[in-house]
């Protein structure tokens, strides 16, 4: 369990480097931020291709091996699909969105907006979806939590001198849809294998980023990128998206639901300290204070709120 607790973290600790590097990217060129997500997962599809054909090949024998039906993409119907369909609209919306926050704010403010307030909001909302009334530790959690995100604007307001009210805006933008992302994955499950659903989920996305990056000229420019830029987008690429799926996946076989849960709130822990180490962002007393009251309640509500939200990276996948 031990192996599994650390690769969980390891993975939440690689997420965390994306919006560190798409800041460094967005303060040295004019990329814009709905690029950077298209070529981020540009990047990352031939490995998740490859994942997905290893996972089909081995559950093909394995079905082999019990006389069950095989699984593949072509066997995937209409209502299968669907859900994923679905799933990768929301990403792609909120891949724009959280990379459009880290540009307009800092790296530390918009993930933990971004990623702190979803798990919250879920709890708040899985329990009308099952017929029920959502608990009083539910609420409180969601109390402390929009405390704990005012707390966070105000410092921001405090270090940076301004309201930058429309990062906090795409900040909270991407929350909501990453709670939609997360209901339609949670309450739309198609038993759908994982690394398949991955794959059609980052296509999918990809498919509806690529005509908004085209008609909004985002591709102008890029020969302006020196290789040093390549680079990092080829690190946001490989090393959150497909190593960090990769641990965290390894990691959840031996470690309980629960437990991952409440290990991967590191990450925007993880991506306020390297924002202040490597980006000068200092979030300030308050500001500190508010994000450790943020994830005190994404825990709260990740461990008495239903499901835990750890659950819906391993449908999925991670936001980051």
């Amino acid at each position: 369990m031990i192996r599994g607790a650390l690769l969980i973290a390891l993975a939440a600790l690689l997420w965390a480097t994306t919006g560190i590097v798409a800041k460094f990217l967005f303060t040295e060129t004019d990329l814009p931020a709905t690029t950077l997500a298209f070529l981020r997962l540009a990047v990352a599809l031939p490995f998740f291709w490859i994942l997905m054909r290893r996972e089909q090949l081995r559950l093909q024998r394995t079905n082999a091996d019990t006389q069950a039906p095989g699984s593949s993409l072509r066997q995937l119907g209409l209502k299968s699909l669907a859900p994923l369909a679905a799933l990768g609209l929301f990403q792609a919306i909120y891949q724009g969105s959280y990379l459009l926050a880290v540009d307009l704010t800092g790296a530390g403010i918009a993930t933990l907006i971004a990623l702190c307030l979803p798990p919250v909001l879920v709890a708040l909302l899985a329990a009308p979806l099952l017929g029920e009334k959502p608990s009083l530790i539910t609420i409180m959690a969601l109390i402390t939590a929009v405390a704990g995100t005012s707390m966070l604007v105000i410092s921001d307001m405090d270090t940076s001198g301004t309201l930058r009210l429309a990062g906090i805006l795409m900040a909270l933008l991407a929350a909501f849809v990453y709670t939609g992302f997360t209901l339609t994955s949670r309450y739309s499950s198609t038993g759908t294998p994982v690394f398949t659903t991955a794959f059609i989920c980052f296509f999918t996305a990809a498919l509806i980023l690529l005509p908004v990056v085209v008609f909004t000229g985002g591709f102008e420019g890029l020969e302006e990128l020196t290789l040093r830029h390549w680079l990092m987008v080829a690190v946001i690429g490989i090393v959150p998206t497909c190593i960090g799926y990769v641990s965290f996946f390894a990691g959840m076989k031996t470690t309980p639901a629960t437990l991952s849960s409440i290990i991967v709130t590191l990450e925007p822990l993880f991506v306020a300290l390297l924002a202040w180490i490597f980006l000068e962002e200092i979030l300030g007393s308050v500001g500190i204070a508010g994000a450790f009251i943020l994830t005190a309640a994404v825990v709260v509500a990740s461990r008495y709120g239903g499901k835990p939200g750890a659950a819906t990276k391993s449908d999925t996948g991670s936001s980051n």
